[in-house]
């Protein structure tokens, strides 16, 4: 019996057949699984074109039943390659897409980045066995916002105000002023995101990526610290290249060493990035070698 994605698409495709853009966009997603010999999923969002990030655009719940349509009928023995650009999103939902692709693959997963996976995507990939990326590449910081507000700031804010308050008892007032404007509870709320998000990327660094070394308690901190900590990297949205990548202790291995799995991917990469450009209202791509996907559309 069809399942979800199989229902969703036949209701999105009755009476209409494939364009060129996901003719041709399937094709090259083909060429690459002829050459690697490993499933492919496609988890692309079009935020760059859209100009804003609406959830459809983001990490969301909904995904899951997206990754569920891709993923069934495939040889999972094969294990997956997973393509990312998006902006990033919900904590729980990134969590919920590593657990099931982990259940479906076990630590067989590599994924790819040809030019951006911030955030939740950055939580993604580290779920994975290795990255790939490119010059142009870039991966982001891991720690929670709250809307256009940093967990970790609120939380330095509040220790300054403590030290100064300390130090100065005339200053409380100021700081009485600045933190009547934070709702009860809000200083815990980020307190824990910052935790949840810190403890998932650990373990599934410990247990993937690492899972084989005798120090993989170490490499998975010194990394955790690297990424979530706006202390250092200043603004949530900041790039971080391959190369820095790489000095975190990531496993990283450049595109650039081999030059047809460079092509392949950068080509899937400009397809979908002429899909979204030639689709005004698509919001999401997640799609397989075998053109079985979901596209997820918006106003």
């Amino acid at each position: 019996m069809p399942n979800w994605g199989d229902v969703l698409n036949e209701i999105q495709i009755v009476g209409q057949q494939p364009g060129p853009v996901d003719l041709v966009r399937r094709k090259y997603t083909k060429e690459l699984h002829k050459y690697t010999k490993r499933n492919i999923i496609l988890y692309y969002s079009g935020w760059l074109q859209r100009g804003d990030s609406p959830i459809q655009s983001m990490i969301y719940d909904g995904d899951i039943n997206c990754f569920m349509a891709a993923v069934n009928n495939m040889d999972t023995s094969l294990g997956l390659d997973l393509i990312l650009h998006t902006p990033g999103g919900v904590t729980s939902a990134t969590e919920a897409i590593v657990s099931y692709l982990r259940k479906k693959f076990d630590r067989d997963i590599r994924c790819f980045i040809p030019q951006l996976a911030m955030s939740g995507g950055t939580m993604i990939a580290c779920a994975s066995k290795e990255i790939f990326m490119g010059k142009q590449s870039s991966i982001g910081p891991i720690d929670p916002q709250f809307g256009s507000m940093a967990a970790l700031a609120v939380i330095d804010e509040f220790k300054k105000a403590t030290s100064e308050i300390a130090k100065n008892p005339a200053s409380t007032p100021l700081w009485q002023s600045i933190f009547a404007k934070i709702p009860p509870g809000f200083l815990v709320n980020c307190q824990q995101a910052v935790d949840l998000s810190q403890t998932l990327v650990k373990e599934w660094l410990i247990s993937g990526m690492f899972y084989q070394s005798k120090n993989a308690e170490a490499e998975a901190r010194k990394i955790v610290n690297a990424l979530n900590n706006h202390r250092d990297t200043k603004a949530h949205d900041r790039h971080i290249d391959s190369v820095q990548a790489i000095e975190m202790g990531l496993k990283i291995n450049m595109l650039e060493k081999d030059q047809k799995l460079q092509d392949l991917v950068l080509t899937v990469h400009h397809a979908c990035m002429h899909t979204f450009s030639q689709s005004p209202n698509l919001h999401k791509i997640v799609e397989n070698q075998m053109g079985v996907g979901t596209f997820i559309s918006g106003n």
